[in-house]
């Protein structure tokens, strides 16, 4: 059973591209969707569980799902313009290597010189495996490519300050959860007044897409128990699954194309930053 619950946010965060993508819509009704969803789950949550948290742990962990949402925009975007099955391995392997970085200079991870040596091959391992899934053939998928890191590259950062603001805090993961649901929410509508795109909130598209924020809760949620469940490092190491999901699937699934050559560097760089990742989750 514990394996199961594991499970759920593996398959969870690895269809959900697939979903996003196929629902469709712009990244503003895409984003907008998925805050409603998570909203809602959040909701659920607090009022099924009730968990106390002080004023000043609700609104850093609130400001943690408003960041999540800069990297959502950043991956959203590019799905238009690289794919999803090239967005997913450079984004993931993007946070994981931040997020390390930022574990060993801000939170002392990684203590000893034995475990640094590991963790920095890890990255390397990480970096290696990001370059090789973004190796594409034609002209026009460098354009395509290019035109994505421009702003799948610095809007990661929302994802390492959505990963690190919670360890500043002495919380339960069910205490942060809503806080971090309605932040997600509140940034995504602020989003989508500034960009001009207030129309969004009556379109269709933006509330099929709260499909996505439903599954992207729910797998949230799900992390935190397996994590309580089965351990921080086996919990965070099956959840790597979903990147190969997400992958394969956007090119089963979604149909996009690789050369025989860019296919076989992408699962060879998936495996990278799989194993990367492996290594860096037991080194505590």
């Amino acid at each position: 059973m514990n394996i199961l619950i594991a499970l759920i946010p593996a398959l969870g965060w690895g269809l959900n591209p697939l979903l996003i993508s196929k629902l469709g819509g712009k990244p503003v009704n895409q984003t907008l969707g998925t805050g409603v969803g998570a909203l809602i789950v959040g909701l659920i949550v607090q009022l099924a569980v009730r968990p106390s948290v002080d004023t000043g742990t609700f609104w850093l962990s609130a400001l943690s799902g408003a960041f999540w949402v800069l990297g959502q925009i950043g991956q959203y975007t590019s799905y238009s313009r690289m794919g999803v099955s090239t967005t997913m391995p450079i984004s993931t392997g993007l946070q994981l290597v931040g997020t390390s970085v930022i574990g060993v200079l801000m939170f002392g991870e990684w203590a000893g010189d034995g475990a640094k040596i590991v963790g920095f091959a890890a990255i390397v391992l990480m970096i290696i495996g990001v370059a090789l899934t973004a190796v594409t053939d034609s002209p026009d998928g460098r354009n395509g490519l290019m035109s994505g890191l421009v702003i799948l590259v610095p809007t990661t950062v929302g994802y390492w300050v959505y990963s690190a603001l919670p360890k500043a805090v002495s919380a339960s993961g069910t205490a942060i959860f809503f806080p971090q649901m309605l932040g997600m929410f509140l940034a995504a509508v602020l989003y989508a007044l500034i960009s001009g795109r207030g129309r969004a909130f009556k379109e269709r598209t933006s509330w099929l897409n709260a499909f996505a924020g439903l599954i992207f809760g729910v797998s949230a949620l799900a992390y935190i128990f397996s994590a309580k469940a089965n351990g921080v490092a086996t919990a965070y190491v099956i959840t790597q699954v979903s990147v190969v999901i997400s992958t394969l699937g956007g090119l089963l699934v979604l149909h996009e194309t690789k050369s025989s050559r860019e296919l076989r560097l992408t699962i060879i760089g998936l495996v990278l930053i799989v194993a990367g990742s492996v290594m860096t989750a037991f080194l505590g």
